[in-house]
């Protein structure tokens, strides 16, 4: 998701915390997070459960729907190619590629994480967001402005996402909208400490997943992708597209 924007920065995406060793899908999809954390074990570890505010709505885009959105990024992607960010100080490149679209995009590389509005390659204007990706924003985040950037991650063979916050952005009122398309993912998410324990979810293509309230601010990433589970990419792969409301309204 999510972005999902931290690379192979901080914890390890393999890393397993707390008991949120299961895949978990049975109890989430479709439905709304409980508490951030659920009663101990009998040896007195916390049981993993959801954040409060994350949702998990799967196929919400049908085939068609999920092909004509593919076209359009397709333009977008055109207009400000992928690029491999990397990690401030050391360099590391991640590994997914990137682009955005919108106002603002996010971008990284030894000068730290931050959103602007040029392509750090083409020197050009992000391509604007998508209609189909505005509707669903005001769809599920109606109370929230809109969103000022659309981050397009591209995820092929290994690549994975560590456990991150999204938090770049000058204000958290506004939830995170994600969009997979192509391959499933192991999408995992905690609580608001890295060290909460956690619980994973398989990302279909079509789905839509929104970290509001409590979850705004989980720790979450990407473990693996499942190559071949989907044809939507002629040449396979996953694209995860985050929506961002980055500046507070005036």
């Amino acid at each position: 998701m999510a972005a999902e924007n931290r690379g192979d920065g901080g914890a390890d995406a393999n890393a397993r915390n707390g008991d949120g060793n299961g895949d978990g899908n049975g109890d989430l999809h479709g439905h709304h997070a409980g508490p951030a954390q659920g009663p101990a074990t009998p040896g007195g570890r916390r049981r993993a459960s959801l954040p409060s505010g994350f949702r998990h709505l799967p196929g919400h885009f049908d085939r068609p729907a999920q092909e004509a959105l593919v076209a359009e990024l397709r333009q977008v992607i055109t207009e400000a190619p992928l690029f491999t960010p990397v990690m401030p100080r050391t360099g590391k490149p991640f590994s997914v590629r990137m682009s955005n679209c919108g106002p603002l995009g996010w971008v990284s590389d030894l000068r730290g994480y931050r959103y602007q509005p040029l392509h750090p390659v083409t020197g050009r204007p992000w391509p604007a967001m998508p209609a189909v990706l505005t509707a669903l924003w005001t769809e599920l985040a109606p109370d929230a402005p809109p969103p000022e950037a659309c981050l397009i991650n591209f995820y092929t063979g290994d690549a994975r996402m560590g456990l991150h916050q999204d938090r770049d952005e000058d204000t958290f009122d506004a939830p995170v909208v994600s969009v997979s398309l192509g391959d499933s993912a192991l999408f995992r998410i905690g609580g608001q400490k890295r060290n909460d324990p956690t619980l994973s979810v398989r990302l279909a293509s079509g789905d839509v997943a929104l970290l509001g309230g409590a979850a705004r601010l989980a720790f979450h990433g990407i473990d693996r992708l499942y190559p071949g589970t989907s044809t939507l990419l002629r040449d396979g792969g996953r694209i995860n597209l985050t929506l961002r409301r980055v500046t507070r309204a005036a």
